[in-house]
């Protein structure tokens, strides 16, 4: 390991070292970020570790592009090997991002006997299996907070602050570009289209947005959040995934008059079969995750001993991330510090073998939000009701505005519970009769439990 080593401790505990060592791969945004803290907090962060956190090495593929830093040029290098094998580096930090490089880079750290930090969600959620056998062939540690909600602590209240709690639900507002078009689209009465271009000049928005909007980017932290409260590896694969991008600004209006808000909801039940799925979600006006706006996340999560909690905060973004890459830095440190190596389980269990079941989309049971676009003429209500009612889909109540719209008329309908197979069939059959005129819109609704 690297470091200034001395022999024992005065205490018998590990060895005396005065600098971890850091090396750093991926030199971007986050990067820049980690290295702002480690050089603007080196003293704070010294006072609370009881060692120095030292950056001996940053691999990047473009050393010549400004940044908001300035580091020593004899730290920078684009071989990445020079930062994971440096005898000075005992934590490798990889925020280069996607599948691969980052996977081999990992796998190659572990393989060194490195214990690694990483903000790579996909990676964890499409392609985990290897780094799962590489941490269970090599015992090393990996930290990876910032893989979910920035710098919101959720992974590690899941591990550690609710270790005695048997998790029943958790419900994340966990991607800020889909929850600030939204927001945008209620308080501007904007387009979707309008919204999101006005994300995309505030910045909040990639150019290409498509891993925002379609919820991938929500399934991957919810397959992590799942895993860290249930003990079994769920792949992003698995998930039941809706984006934002068909909501219409008409549907968030509506929702208001009902009493509800729509966000892009991950839900995550626990029961004999796990739920997993992403979709735009009405939430009652009065619950604290609807009144989460523009870019900000929050994870609510429900366990048997301490019941409702709620987690808040930036969960994306430069600072806040680097913030948890940071912490998870420090805490692997301590370990190192103290002759230990990972004392805390990565996932919160000891091994993640637990056979769970995960739940088909199709059995899913909850209450749904239905605007028909139909033909303004006696009957219509009828047809649609008695459809629904062979489904035994039972209608909860219904809004019919006068407005017309080439000959149509929206007719709002808000149902009991349902499932979703009966919901789908029915609507299939709906939208194939002549008196609608397009494809109709369905939100599912949460509201139940102790919401």
């Amino acid at each position: 390991m690297g470091g200034r080593v001395s022999p024992e401790s005065p205490k018998g505990r590990g060895t005396f070292r005065d600098a971890i060592g850091i090396g750093l791969i991926g030199f971007g945004t986050v990067g820049t970020g980690v290295v702002r803290i480690l050089m603007e907090k080196g003293e704070l962060l010294k006072e609370r570790l009881g060692a120095q956190l030292e950056l001996v090495r940053i691999a990047d593929v473009d050393l010549v592009r400004p940044r908001d830093v300035q580091v020593d040029a004899s730290l920078l290098t684009t071989d990445a090997m020079e930062a994971i094998h440096h005898p000075q580096v005992d934590v490798v930090v990889e925020l280069v991002g996607g599948i691969e490089p980052a996977k081999s880079f990992i796998l190659e750290a572990l393989g060194a006997g490195k214990p690694v930090v990483t903000a790579n969600k996909a990676l964890l959620a499409e392609a985990g299996e290897e780094i799962l056998r590489a941490l269970e062939e090599t015992g090393v540690d990996l930290g990876f907070e910032a893989s979910v909600a920035g710098g919101i602590p959720i992974l590690k209240a899941l591990r550690e602050g609710l270790v005695a709690n048997t998790i029943s639900c958790i419900y994340g507002i966990i991607n800020g570009t889909a929850n600030y078009v939204l927001t945008m689209m209620e308080r501007e009465r904007l387009s979707f289209q309008e919204a999101l271009a006005n994300a995309q000049a505030e910045g909040y928005a990639e150019a290409d947005p498509t891993l925002d909007i379609s919820g991938m980017d929500a399934a991957h932290k919810a397959a992590i959040l799942a895993t860290m409260a249930f003990g079994r590896y769920f792949k992003a694969q698995e998930i039941y995934v809706e984006g934002i991008d068909r909501v219409d600004s008409k549907d968030i209006l509506y929702a208001q008059e009902l009493g509800y808000r729509v966000k892009l909801l991950a839900i995550i039940k626990g029961g004999d079969r796990v739920e997993i799925r992403v979709h735009p979600t009405m939430i009652p006006l009065d619950h604290s995750l609807a009144k989460v706006e523009g870019v900000f996340n929050a994870v609510y999560v429900e366990g048997d001993g301490v019941g409702p909690t709620m987690f808040y905060g930036r969960g994306a973004g430069e600072m806040p991330t680097a913030s948890a890459v940071v912490a998870d830095v420090v805490d692997i440190a301590r370990d190192l510090l103290k002759g230990v190596g990972r004392r805390v389980p990565p996932f919160s269990y000891d091994k993640l073998d637990r056979e769970v079941a995960l739940k088909p989309m199709d059995e899913v049971v909850t209450r749904y939000y239905m605007r028909f676009t139909a033909q303004d003429r006696p009957g219509v209500l009828s047809k649609i009701s008695g459809i629904l009612a062979s489904r035994h889909i039972s209608i909860e109540s219904v809004i019919q505005k006068g407005r017309r719209e080439e000959g149509t008329v929206p007719v709002v309908m808000m149902t009991h519970e349902a499932t979703e197979r009966d919901v789908r069939e029915a609507l299939e059959e709906i939208d194939r009769l002549d008196v609608i005129g397009r494809k109709t819109v369905l939100i599912r609704v949460e509201d139940g439990g102790g919401w």
